[in-house]
């Protein structure tokens, strides 16, 4: 007997990761995860979206329109800037960045601080915005590389056995 051929590719499973991560989302419109991996493929960060450690996510605004202060954008953190900033390793030179959602403009700075030099991500549904615009202008003038994820499978089942 050889071995399973069934098994998700690497890009799946950290894709995945960032999939699960981002069910840890509280915000009722937009839930994204991400996802850092090493040159040897191992997980060093992961992140979601969501309001900064100690501010409590009942008292702050979830909108998404209105006054800019009673929505949730000057106070969410992205998914891949927690990511970063809940890495174990010092060093994110050379990693490589798992995400749903392309990167906007705030995120993309801090992914090219930090050393990351891929980015994968699932949609690019603001393709046309600014602030993606501006994300590809920043990765392709500093070297970082970004390709979208095709999986070869329409889901991963989270199964629980007894």
């Amino acid at each position: 007997m050889g071995k399973r051929t069934d098994y998700i590719s690497w890009d799946e499973y950290f894709m995945g990761v960032a999939i699960l991560s981002s069910l840890r989302s509280k915000d009722p419109n937009t839930q994204v995860g991400a996802c850092i991996v090493n040159q040897d493929k191992k997980i060093v960060g992961v992140g979601y979206n969501g309001f900064p450690s100690g501010c409590d996510d009942d008292e702050l605004p979830w909108e998404r329109e209105g006054v800019w202060l009673e929505t949730k954008y000057p106070y969410v953190c992205h998914a891949e800037l927690n990511a970063i900033l809940n890495s174990i390793s010092l060093n994110l030179k050379g990693c490589r960045l798992y995400v749903a959602l392309f990167p906007c403009n705030e995120c993309a700075k801090a992914i090219i601080q930090s050393g990351i030099n891929e980015v994968i991500y699932l949609s690019d549904k603001y393709a046309e915005s600014d602030n993606v615009k501006a994300s590809k202008r920043m990765f392709t003038q500093a070297g970082v590389t970004y390709r979208q994820l095709v999986p070869q499978r329409s889901e991963i089942l989270l199964q629980l056995q007894a």
